[in-house]
């Protein structure tokens, strides 16, 4: 591993193992199952399987804000899915979703099962399916896709760019951190902006584009994505901690964020999610 800056690519690139800090052991230049290994399948028609990472919460919180609008059918088992061991790589994970990453969901409503990955095609999936958190009218659903692929497209050069060299790479590298910082600071101000002008990313109601930012951009000026809140200077982005704090409140998105949490308060984890009672020992004296 080289930590200086004298650093000249190689003619041909070479797989190195210990390159990659914390998440060495889960980045590979090579796809599919490494062992075998069927998920569970629980009581529901959904079969989630997930980890609390900000793409995962924004799965569960669709869940949670699906249940709690009162579509019995949105009921879903949560399977907890371990990166750090490797889990996505199992032949069942990988027959979800070929691209191993959370998070991965089943549905076996309909009589042909079918299986939806990348977190937003399942939070669109799940809105055209229940009707909700996506305006009907077309100009308006427009804006509120528009503002999902945004972030699709936006938060891998806040997480697997800023965050990962900012808080996980083995050593500090100043070019890649002024670069992807950078890059972070100019999408806040592009949602301060945008929220200085509307209530919600979409316009007036809370949707799937809030679920989604919200997962990303709102848990990091709210302190809880790499510590890095000073360094960023989130406070000053006010519009954006506003509706950070409105989202934040709201009882399915607190319980959104509990599922498939692993780390941090033991009282705000719940491993497995399989029926919403699983929440009672938890939340009875915060929701």
């Amino acid at each position: 591993m080289i930590s200086t800056d004298d650093y000249t690519p190689p003619e041909v690139w070479i797989w190195d193992t210990e390159n990659g800090g914390r998440f060495a052991s889960i980045n590979r230049p090579i796809a599919g199952a490494t062992h075998d290994k069927e998920m569970p399948v629980g009581k529901h028609p959904f079969q989630l399987y997930s980890l609390a990472t900000p793409n995962g919460v924004k799965v569960t919180i669709m869940f949670e804000e699906l249940l709690a609008l009162g579509f019995a059918d949105a009921e879903y088992d949560a399977w907890l899915i371990r990166i750090d061991q490797g889990d996505q790589f199992g032949s069942g994970f990988v027959g979800v979703n070929p691209n191993s990453k959370i998070p991965a969901l089943m549905d076996y409503s309909a009589k042909t099962p079918a299986r939806i990955f990348e977190s937003g095609a399942i939070l669109l999936y799940l809105a055209e399916k229940f009707n909700a958190f996506l305006p009907t009218d077309d100009i308006a659903r427009t804006e509120c896709v528009s503002w999902l692929f945004w972030q699709m497209g936006s938060a891998p050069y806040l997480g697997g760019g800023f965050g990962h060299f900012y808080a996980y790479a083995p050593y500090k590298m100043e070019y890649p951190i002024n670069r992807f910082a950078m890059e972070t600071k100019r999408q806040l101000d592009v949602l301060d902006q945008r929220l200085g002008l509307e209530p919600f990313i979409a316009g007036s109601d809370y949707t799937i584009a809030d679920m989604a930012i919200w997962a990303w951009y709102g848990q990091l000026v709210l302190g809880r994505q790499y510590n890095a809140g000073t360094f960023l200077n989130v406070d000053s982005y006010k519009n954006v901690k506003k509706w950070a704090e409105l989202i934040d409140a709201r009882p399915a998105v607190q319980r959104g964020r509990m599922v498939n949490k692993v780390s941090g308060d033991p009282s705000l984890q719940l491993h497995e999610r399989h029926d919403a009672s699983d929440f009672d020992t938890k939340t009875r004296d915060k929701l």
